[in-house]
């Protein structure tokens, strides 16, 4: 994607394509304890697989708190896969003690 604000071309570091043909393309996100993601965008529909997760604070670019999940109780754990509409623009940080890893398999049209 040319949208400067997606994943891989906003949060290098934290996301990279591992996978892309005319029907899928599929990120690898990596968010280390004690590490933040700056803000980037997932605009296109995807079932994400979470590897390994931890508590994470989502925030909008102007810094305020969309998700805490810490308030989500002490039972919460991300889920081990998932369907995502897309999320606009956010940063994440993972305050957690292990680090955030997923993969977004997005689904293009057609």
């Amino acid at each position: 994607m040319n949208d400067p604000l997606d994943g891989p071309n906003a949060a290098p570091d934290h996301h990279r394509v591992i996978f892309e043909n005319d029907r899928v393309r599929v990120l690898e996100t990596v968010i280390r304890a004690g590490e933040t993601a700056p803000v980037h965008t997932h605009l296109v529909g995807h079932v994400l697989i979470v590897e390994g997760g931890s508590r994470f604070i989502r925030r909008d670019p102007d810094g305020n708190v969309l998700l805490d999940t810490r308030t989500l109780g002490p039972d919460w754990r991300l889920p081990r896969v998932g369907w995502s509409d897309g999320l606009p623009a956010h940063s994440l940080e993972n305050i957690g003690d292990d680090d955030i890893v997923a993969y977004n398999v997005e689904l293009k049209g057609g």
